[in-house]
């Protein structure tokens, strides 16, 4: 998986972000050069753009607004880190990237598919993910998922967002079961370029589901 680009991605609440670290720590185990980034962040520029999309206070941002600032904040990450990983021969893992887009602004926000594709081939031009992991999870599973963990760990970590999936929350079930939807339709129509895990299993299952999945597309 060398100089390879890989995306975890999937609705909130899904365990993706448990599946990345695990996934991160199983690469140090194996010696693997690994280059980890979020989205929106992991520049100045974007963490900064990032702090905008998570102010609660920004209730007025149109979904194109927010669509173009994810890509803003893309286009640095790319630029920046992302491409000299990749030279580098590295390993890039990303936590979301063009298809979190396509599910939350497109697919469950309305924005045509294609507007978010023109839009994201200007900012990421021909670096696109080998392939995106998708943890696909049930709506009612996901929430109580999210419901516990607002409960029990909201404040422990500083830079993770939490604002933003209480605004995402606030949306509601049928935005994101649509949300889900947007996943498993690009899987679907990219079934090359996709995998699809079942993330309601326990996590043990889905890290060793995980690991089988890689091995099988990269040989």
């Amino acid at each position: 998986m060398a100089g390879k680009f890989v995306v975890f991605d999937g609705p909130d609440g899904s365990g993706k972000s448990t599946q990345f670290a695990r996934f991160s720590s199983y690469c140090t185990e194996q010696n693997l050069a690994l280059c980890e980034v979020r989205e929106p962040g992991s520049t100045n520029i974007g963490e900064q753009i990032r702090s905008v999309l998570l102010d609660p206070a920004n209730t007025d941002m149109t979904l194109r607004s927010e669509m173009l600032l994810y890509m803003a904040s893309r286009a640095q990450l790319v630029e920046q880190i992302i491409r000299p990983a990749l030279e580098r021969n590295e390993l890039v893992l990303a936590d979301r990237f063009v298809s979190s887009t396509l599910a939350y602004q497109g697919t469950a926000g309305g924005l045509d598919h294609d507007e978010i594709l023109s839009a994201a081939k200007v900012a990421i031009g021909n670096t696109c993910p080998d392939l995106t992991v998708v943890f696909d999870v049930d709506e009612k599973t996901a929430a109580t998922r999210l419901a516990g963990k607002s409960k029990h760990s909201k404040h422990d970590h500083p830079m993770q967002p939490t604002l933003f999936s209480d605004r995402v929350e606030l949306r509601g079930s049928v935005y994101q079961k649509r949300v889900r939807q947007g996943y498993l339709d690009q899987a679907k129509d990219q079934p090359s370029k996709y995998i699809v895990l079942d993330a309601t299993e326990d996590p043990d299952a889905v890290f060793n589901d995980l690991i089988n999945q890689l091995k099988q597309h990269f040989g």
